[in-house]
C-alpha cells in the first residue's frame, strides 16, 4: 500500500517556496535496505527481534556491543554501509514506541534532518507502529527542518522535499499519518504567519491570509472593516486600534461540515499584530518580540487550515480580532472609559492591557452562533509566563468537561496545558469607580485576573481561555513560533467529530461539490 499527501508552507510573498511531500508505504527492514535517500532512519523499539537481514543484523550487533542504547533519542549514525542503498543510516532507539518516545526520537535527529545534503529521508520503524506515533514522528519530522525565509534575501531554504513513513502496518495507522500530516500544514501555516515581522503581517495581511483558506472545501471567509466593527459597536476593540494607522480588520473564518443545526465551535483569537503597549509603553528590550502577540490568532488560522485536510463531521467558527496597539496622539489613554460591544463599560487603567478588550467583544459577537462551546486563545499575560513556563498553557474554563477535553486534547497532542483556578475572588481587583470594571487588577494573580475579565463577557456559555504567553514563541537562538496550541486545539475538535460519528451524524457534502462516501475525504486544494 501506498500512497502520498503534499502539503506546503504557504506564502503570500511572491517567493518560491519549498514543497514538503510526506509518502506512507509498507517497508520492513529487508526493503529499507533497498531505498535509495540522503538519510534512512530506523526507529527501533524496547523488546526488538532482529531478522536475518542486514540492517537488523548491524542492530543487533551494534546492541550486543552496547554502541547503542534503545532509550527514546539514542543513535548510532553510520555511512555508507554495505548492502544498504541510503548514503547515511542512522539507527535510533524509540523506547516504549509512543507518540511522546518516537518524537523524542526524531527531534533528536535534527541535525541531520535538517542538513543541506538531506533531500528525501526514509523513516523505518522496525517494530509494530501505532497511528499516534507515526502521526507524531510526521509532525517531528516538519518541526526539526522547519526553515523560515519569506523575509530573507539569501536565505537556505528546507532541503528536505520528500520524508517516506515506512511501517509494516499501513492500513492500521493511516488515520495518525493523514492527521499528522494535517497538522504540519496547520502548524506550519502557523509558525507562518506568527515569525513574520509586523511590517508583513498587518491586520489588513492577515485577513488576507484567512480568505486564502476559503479555498479548501468548506471554509468560507469573511473580514469585517473598521465601519462594520463600529456598526456592531465594538468599543474596547476599536479603542485599542485608535493609536495605529494601519486599519484594524475582524476576520470571521467558518468551517461547515455538520448539518446547519448543529452547534459550532467557536475558536477566538488574539490578533494584536504589534504590541507596543501603547501609551503605557513597554521597555525597549524584547519589545521585537511582541510581533509574536497575533500567535492566538496565527493557531486559528492554522487550525482552520488543518481541517481543510482533515474535513471533520463538525462545524466551526474562528474570530480574529486584529489590529496594532500603537502610541500617538489618538490613542487610547490610562484612565479613558470604553463602552464594549455587551454594553459594559471599561476603565482603561493599562493601555498594556490590550488583548483582553479586543477579545471581550470578539467574545460577545461569537454568542450570536450560539455555540456549543467558545475557546479564546491568546498571548495574554506575562503572569501566565512566570507561573507555567514555556512547558504548558494556561488553561481557565468555566465548565469541567470542556476543561477536560482541553487538558486531555493537550496530552494527546503533546502540546499540553494545565488548569488554573477562576475563583470569583479573583475578580475583586477589577472593580471601578468610573466603570463597571477596569481592565487590570494588579499583578498578583495577574492570569487568573485576566481570565476574569474574560470570563464577564461569556455569559453561561462553555469557555475556555488559553492564555499561550509562555508556548507561543521561544527566545533565545532559538527565536521563533511554535505554532501551538494548533496540536491542542486540532485534537480537541477531532474527539468532537468522532462524538459525532458515534451518534450516528454524518457530515455535509462540500459546497459545489459532489457528495462522496463517508469513507472518502474531500478533496484536498493548495492554500496560496
Amino acid at each position: 500500500m501506498h500512497f502520498c499527501v503534499r502539503i506546503k508552507v504557504h506564502s503570500t510573498l511572491k517567493r518560491k517556496t519549498p514543497i514538503m511531500n510526506f509518502d506512507l508505504k509498507t517497508l520492513e527492514l529487508t526493503a529499507a535496505a533497498s531505498e535509495k535517500c540522503d538519510l534512512l532512519v530506523v526507529l527501533i523499539p524496547e523488546g526488538f527481534k532482529p531478522g536475518p537481514d542486514a540492517l537488523s543484523a548491524l542492530a543487533a550487533l551494534a546492541l550486543k556491543n552496547g554502541d547503542l542504547s534503545l532509550k527514546a533519542g539514542k543513535q548510532l549514525q553510520l555511512y555508507q554501509v554495505p548492502a544498504v542503498a541510503a548514503r547515511r543510516v542512522v539507527l535510533v532507539g524509540v523506547g516504549d514506541g509512543s507518540a511522546r518516545a518516537s518524537r523524542q526520537a526524531v527531534l533528536a535527529l535534527g541535525g541531520a534532518i535538517k542538513a543541506p545534503q538531506t533531500k528525501r529521508v526514509v523513516l523505518c520503524f522496525a517494530g509494530t507502529a501505532t497511528g499516534d506515533a507515526v502521526g507524531a514522528a510526521v509532525q517531528a519530522v516538519a518541526e526539526a527542518s522547519y526553515v523560515y525565509t519569506t523575509t530573507k534575501s539569501k536565505a537556505e531554504a528546507r532541503s528536505l522535499s520528500r520524508c517516506v513513513v515506512g511501517v509494516a502496518n499501513p492500513p492500521e495507522v493511516r488515520d495518525g499519518f493523514d492527521s499528522g500530516v494535517a497538522l504540519v500544514a496547520g502548524v506550519e501555516f502557523a509558525r507562518e504567519w506568527g515569525n513574520r515581522p509586523a511590517n508583513h503581517a498587518t491586520p489588513s495581511l492577515l485577513a488576507d491570509a484567512a480568505k486564502t483558506l476559503a479555498k479548501l472545501p468548506r471554509i468560507q471567509c469573511k473580514v469585517h472593516g473598521p465601519a462594520e466593527v463600529s456598526r456592531l459597536g465594538m468599543g474596547a476593540f476599536m479603542a485599542v486600534a485608535r493609536g495605529s494607522e494601519e486599519p484594524l480588520r475582524f476576520i470571521e473564518l467558518r468551517y461547515n461540515g455538520a448539518a446547519k443545526d448543529k452547534a459550532p465551535v467557536v475558536l477566538v483569537g488574539k490578533g494584536i499584530t504589534f504590541d507596543t503597549g501603547g501609551i503605557s509603553i513597554k521597555p525597549a528590550p524584547e519589545m521585537d518580540e511582541m510581533k509574536f502577540d497575533m500567535c492566538g490568532a496565527a493557531s486559528v488560522l492554522g487550525t482552520f487550515r488543518a481541517l481543510g485536510e482533515l474535513q471533520p463531521a463538525i462545524n466551526v467558527v474562528g474570530l480574529i480580532p486584529a489590529c496594532e496597539n500603537m502610541p500617538d496622539g489618538r490613542a487610547v489613554k490610562p484612565g479613558d472609559v470604553v463602552t464594549s460591544m455587551s454594553g459594559q463599560t471599561i476603565e482603561i487603567l493599562n493601555t498594556d492591557a490590550e488583548g483582553r478588550l479586543v477579545l471581550c467583544d470578539a467574545l460577545t459577537y461569537a454568542a450570536r452562533f450560539k455555540p456549543a462551546a467558545v475557546v479564546d486563545i491568546a498571548t495574554l499575560t506575562g503572569a501566565c509566563v512566570i507561573a507555567l513556563g514555556g512547558v504548558r498553557s494556561g488553561l481557565f474554563a468555566n465548565n469541567d468537561d470542556l476543561a477536560a477535553a482541553l487538558h486531555q486534547a493537550g496530552e494527546a497532542a503533546q502540546d499540553p496545558c494545565w488548569r488554573m483556578p477562576l475563583d470569583d475572588d479573583y475578580a475583586d481587583g477589577l472593580k471601578s469607580n468610573f466603570a463597571d470594571m477596569g481592565n487590570v487588577a494588579g499583578r498578583a494573580g495577574g492570569s487568573i485576573t485576566a481570565a476574569k475579565f474574560l470570563q464577564k463577557f461569556v455569559g453561561d456559555v462553555p469557555w475556555a481561555h488559553l492564555d499561550i504567553a509562555g508556548t507561543a514563541w521561544r527566545g533565545g537562538a532559538a527565536k521563533g513560533s511554535t505554532g501551538r496550541p494548533v496540536g491542542l486545539l486540532v485534537h480537541y475538535l477531532l474527539g468532537h467529530d468522532q462524538a459525532h460519528a458515534r451518534a450516528g451524524k454524518k457530515a455535509v457534502p462540500a459546497p459545489h461539490a459532489t457528495a462522496k462516501p463517508a469513507a472518502k475525504r474531500a478533496p484536498r486544494a493548495k492554500v496560496a
